[in-house]
């Protein structure tokens, strides 16, 4: 979602319009810094936005000014690749997927930050305060190194959004016992025993035709049962595709070795994982099919009570839970995601992980670096990194706040999202990175909505993976 996942922040864009003499302590001459800052526009970057200037003073006495450039989700690679190519050097701090860390590394664009760490007990803390998985992902490149680019604006996941209202209404319980001999979940801890299965049977129990009994009342249109991402726009697809991979055992091309993808990205085991994703569709909203349920589309379709459960980015969920855009806001309930049951009884629940870090990006002055630097301090500060999971629509990727006994009760999602980043993989950082997802999402798009099966598409898609990687090298 992948964002996505979606979900999808980067850390991000400095840029000095400087006035004044040298001095940093006393305010009548202290510069006026402006930081830049590319990010996607939703609500966790939006609240950086208005916290930053609620609430932040530089301590260094210069008077320091975020400027947050929103820029819609779906267009926003191309946003930010257009201006690092172009050579503009509009942003001294980008929030980014952790996914372009090797093209704009490479390409000279973003900073290594390790001697500013190794310099600094401050940065060096927050480096260890980091959840493993991110420290691995969204900070380091390559791929689970040391080499540290940047610090989690927002860490997200995937969780299921639900409504309480039907999954706990007795009648609608008691139906579903008789008709699939399973519990309808309506806790917590009974959605942490629903595996793929038990969501199909969802899907089909939760569609009703316009007038059909629902809950205590009457479907006021078509209704359905469940929803994930189906989007052909940037990573939408991948993100939730990735995640039924991995759970069943199988693999996308590793960058960390220099095996070929034929083989691995079209194997037995992710074809049987790919039709599953594709079946599951029937059970969702029509606009499933044509390769247009997005991260966004899926969210309004569960806010529109169009949908009785989705899974969707954590990232998302802010929305949901406001009475003013949502018909769904005070029936809400949120638990961790469906999955592959194993021979042993547990279930597997590997995703692609979202959420995206900041950068700075390799122009910027020392005193335009130490100013953005301090910005990361104070964003990743315990206090504010509450108030954000509180209230910013985000959760926070710190051990020191994670592992608070209270965390899960901050937001209606924290304790899903805590419990679920242990399931947290990444896809590829390599600098080839946009022409693999754009092969792979077209790829996708066909096969839902159906002019190739699903191994049609993993073939197309693994030949053109191996081509592209053999020609740069990458598989021997």
């Amino acid at each position: 979602m992948r964002l996505r996942r979606f979900g999808l922040a980067l850390l991000a864009s400095a840029a000095g319009a400087m006035m004044g003499s040298a001095a940093t302590t006393a305010p009548a001459s202290a510069k006026d810094i402006v930081i830049n800052m590319a990010a996607p526009d939703w609500l966790p970057t939006r609240f950086m936005q208005e916290e930053f200037n609620r609430t932040y003073k530089a301590k260094s006495g210069n008077n320091v000014k975020l400027v947050i450039d929103f820029t819609p989700w779906p267009s926003y690679y191309q946003r930010v690749a257009a201006s690092l190519s172009s050579g503009e050097k509009k942003y001294q701090m980008i929030v980014t997927d952790s996914q372009w860390l090797g093209d704009f590394v490479e390409g000279g664009h973003y900073l290594k930050l390790n001697k500013y760490i190794d310099a600094d007990p401050e940065l060096k803390a927050l480096i260890d305060d980091l959840h493993p998985v991110l420290k691995s992902t969204s900070s380091s490149y390559p791929y689970k190194s040391t080499n540290y680019y940047g610090f989690p604006q927002f860490p997200d996941n995937l969780v299921t959004f639900y409504r309480k209202d039907l999954f706990c209404n007795k009648t609608e319980r008691e139906n579903f016992q008789k008709q699939f001999n399973q519990v309808l979940p309506c806790t917590y801890n009974e959605w942490e025993d629903v595996d793929w299965a038990v969501w199909e049977d969802i899907g089909k129990f939760f569609h009703r035709k316009k007038g059909d009994k629902l809950g205590d009342g009457v479907a006021d249109d078509d209704f359905y049962g469940i929803a994930y991402q189906a989007g052909k726009g940037y990573d939408f697809s991948s993100m939730q595709l990735d995640g039924f991979i991995w759970e069943h055992g199988g693999s996308i091309w590793d960058e960390t070795d220099t095996k070929p993808a034929l083989g691995v990205v079209n194997s037995d085991t992710n074809v049987k994982s790919f039709e599953q994703y594709l079946s599951l569709l029937q059970y969702a909203p029509p606009v499933a099919k044509t390769g247009q349920m997005d991260i966004f589309v899926v969210q309004d379709l569960y806010m529109q009570s169009k949908v009785a459960a989705v899974v969707d980015w954590v990232g998302l969920g802010g929305p949901i839970y406001n009475p003013k855009l949502s018909k769904v806001a005070e029936k809400t309930g949120v638990g961790v995601p469906p999955g592959v049951r194993l021979p042993d009884g547990s279930i597997s629940r590997w995703q692609n992980i979202g959420g995206q870090p900041f950068v700075l990006t390799t122009w910027n002055d020392e005193e335009v670096i130490h100013e953005a630097l301090d910005i990361v301090k104070w964003w990743l500060s315990k206090p504010v990194q509450i108030n954000f999971v509180k209230n910013g629509g985000g959760q926070s990727g710190m051990l020191s706040v994670l592992d608070m006994p209270e965390y899960a009760s901050l937001s209606p999602f924290s304790r899903a999202f805590a419990d679920n980043y242990k399931w947290q993989k990444d896809v590829w950082h390599i600098p080839e990175f946009f022409p693999l997802l754009v092969e792979q999402q077209e790829q996708i798009d066909k096969a839902i909505t159906g002019q190739v099966s699903a191994k049609q598409a993993l073939d197309t898609i693994a030949a053109f993976q191996d081509k592209l990687l053999r020609d740069d090298g990458r598989i021997k």
